[in-house]
């Protein structure tokens, strides 16, 4: 396992770390349907042995399911990896309709909850989950400073948010760190946010490296067609038609590379990330335990040149495609 030094935290992270998202299990819109909390404990006690030391975790995954997940797996284990959750999304008592809110008021409640929930007495990196509402988001991340100054968290992070959202809040407090989607698939970062990213120290956590399963190689039309209701991915873009198999032409080419490499797909799509030297780590959710064994040895691999100008290749192929089929 590799380790990078997290932007001006200071802090040394594994450069593949562990998404607590699907083990929150269903319990709302972007839930992953049915999770055994005995799959889930094992999972993140199998992360720690291979020498993952950071968790990333929300309080809307199966609404506190996941943070208390996490909390239970800490207590049991008497660990102490990194602990990263997020404020924005919010629901009511017997609800599992939510809502974006980032008043102070409710960013400070949110807080509070997640620190319950996690046993915690500081939470290491506390995200803006969406800057949603825009308007809201100066008051918010005022309140994540107030939060530092409290000791109730370490550093102040946010996720999902653009260059402009990111100068206004560095006009506030510094940004520590930045959690946006990247993968193979989704890119849109690289022109605008990494660059600044960089120019101003704010490490980056890419999330959904695997783009929610599709890169794993084990995803086929008829899987996706057999997802439960529950499974948000039944309702996304990239899991369906014409999308879906430009996606999955992409993959079979990720296949061939892989076998040369003595690897599996999702390393190799994993590797792909981190071997962008804008990005501090990657952030790869497992829903049992020998998903860990197959993720995180993705960490010590790097791709030569001529590997990553084949997969170039593959990424623009695939992208032609979706453009003529959309």
């Amino acid at each position: 396992m590799q380790y990078r030094q997290l932007g001006v935290t200071g802090l040394e992270v594994s450069t593949v770390g562990l998404g607590a998202w699907a083990i929150g299990g269903p319990g709302y819109a972007f839930g992953w349907g049915p999770q055994d909390d005995k799959d889930s404990l094992e999972t993140i006690y199998a992360a720690l042995d291979a020498g993952i030391n950071w968790v990333d975790t929300a309080p809307v995954y199966g609404l506190g399911h996941s943070e208390e997940i996490v909390g239970r797996a800490l207590a049991e284990r008497r660990a102490e990896p990194i602990v990263s959750t997020k404020c924005g999304l919010v629901w009511e008592p017997g609800s599992s309709k939510v809502h974006n809110e980032l008043s102070a008021r409710s960013v400070e409640a949110e807080c509070e909850a997640s620190l319950r929930r996690l046993g915690l007495e500081t939470i290491d990196i506390y995200h803006i989950h969406w800057p949603i509402p825009d308007e809201q988001i100066e008051e918010a991340w005022e309140a994540i400073g107030r939060l530092i100054q409290a000791g109730k968290v370490r550093f102040g992070a946010v996720s999902n948010f653009s260059r402009d959202q990111l100068e206004r809040c560095g006009r506030i407090h510094p940004v520590s760190v930045l959690q946006p989607p990247y993968s193979m698939l989704e890119r849109g970062i690289e022109q605008e946010v990494l660059p600044y990213c960089v120019e101003h120290n704010i490490g980056v956590w890419g999330y959904s490296p695997l783009q929610n399963g599709l890169l794993t190689g084990k995803v086929t039309p008829e899987r996706v067609a057999s997802l439960p209701k529950s499974d948000w991915r039944q309702r996304s873009s990239q899991f369906r038609s014409p999308v879906l198999e430009a996606n999955l032409e992409l993959v079979e080419g990720l296949k061939e590379v892989a076998a040369e490499l003595n690897a599996s797909p999702a390393q190799i799509a994993i590797a792909w990330v981190l071997q962008n030297p804008a990005i501090g780590a990657a952030i790869v959710g497992a829903r049992k335990p020998q998903q860990i064994s197959e993720t995180a040895p993705a960490s010590d691999i790097e791709l030569p040149d001529e590997i990553m100008q084949r997969l170039s290749g593959l990424i623009e192929k695939r992208d032609r495609r979706v453009a003529a089929e959309t």
